[in-house]
């Protein structure tokens, strides 16, 4: 069954709403879109995760158009779905466990059983905190034609799939095996 773009919509923000609620991002962090034809609806640039409403997001158009309002991260949206035409949604998330491990920029080798089933291994993108907006479209966009999810180094995930929910399911799946890593890690 297709979804329209109002079902996609509520979709969107229930699941940016629950990235807030189990810890992957704080009230005002990270972002989300997802990809209708030629349009690709965003999350506003420092919404609220806990107010946010379907008619807040923002409309873009994937030839790199944008409204005003529309996240800091809009272009990276952009570029991933120009770069990758099976992409219909981009979660970006702060999940602390996949930030602290992959402070020291190498890629992310989960230990767990799902983790190595789902990722492999999780690129780990080192960008200059000043040239953030002008390099990560590219850079993410370019680690996300290969991989299901990609960490900027010391700001957060980047995950793409064929839906909404399976962007979210690999958004928590790397947080999680993130978080038994870190618990696995012998005390020092």
């Amino acid at each position: 069954m297709k979804s329209s773009r109002k079902q996609l919509k509520q979709q969107l923000v229930e699941h940016y709403r629950w990235l807030r609620q189990y810890g992957c991002n704080d009230s005002h962090s990270g972002n989300a879109s997802f990809r209708w034809h030629d349009e690709i609806w965003v999350t506003p640039t420092g919404c609220c995760a806990d107010t946010l409403q379907a008619d807040d997001l923002i409309c873009c158009h994937i030839d790199g158009s944008m409204e005003e309002g529309a996240s800091l991260d809009a272009p990276l949206h952009i570029q991933v779905y120009q770069q990758n035409s099976n992409a219909k949604a981009v979660i970006h998330s702060h999940g602390p466990h996949t930030v602290a491990l992959t402070l020291n920029g190498d890629d992310f080798v989960p230990v767990d059983f799902e983790g190595q089933y789902y990722f492999p291994f999780v690129p780990v993108i080192t960008i200059p905190y000043d040239k953030y907006l002008e390099q990560s479209p590219s850079a993410v966009a370019e680690a996300l034609k290969d991989h299901k999810v990609a960490v900027v180094k010391g700001h957060g995930v980047y995950a793409c799939a064929e839906t909404i929910n399976l962007a979210y399911k690999w958004s928590c799946s790397v947080e999680l095996s993130a978080k038994i890593a870190w618990l696995a890690m012998p005390a020092n």
